[in-house]
């Protein structure tokens, strides 16, 4: 399988290295692109010449929320096809029908155990 270049857009480093580990695990063969604050999701797609071919998304971000990048994503032309998943705390019915309207492909609460890590892996490459 060719390499999965994967943007995610999350502040927990914690989460982070989870899901770099389910990664791992999984046999995954991926490069992640990390950014840690809202308002640098939009700037970094915009100068990357190689798009990523998913991005998986928090919506509880410091600088700006995962709902108004999800907003500017899909309002681009560039970047409305790129697969998304939204990964956040949230269960929220009005987080996950807004995360659908604005496009997203997949949500998913985030887990709590290696395995719900690995499960989300496993949909997240389902996604590219």
């Amino acid at each position: 399988m060719e390499k999965i270049k994967i943007l995610l857009i999350e502040d927990d480093a914690d989460d982070i290295e989870l899901l770099k580990d389910a990664f791992d695990q999984n046999g995954v063969n991926c490069s992640i692109d990390v950014i840690m604050e809202g308002d640098k999701a939009i700037p970094w797609l915009e100068s990357n010449r190689q798009l990523p071919d998913v991005i998986v998304i928090d919506f509880n971000l410091p600088k700006l929320h995962g709902r108004e990048i999800l907003s500017q994503i899909q309002a681009s032309e560039n970047f409305g096809s790129i697969p998304l998943m939204v990964l956040t705390t949230s269960a929220s019915q009005d987080d996950m029908r807004y995360a659908f309207s604005m496009g997203a492909d997949k949500f998913v609460t985030k887990p709590n155990t290696m395995q719900g890590f690995n499960t989300t892996v496993e949909a997240i490459v389902a996604l590219v």
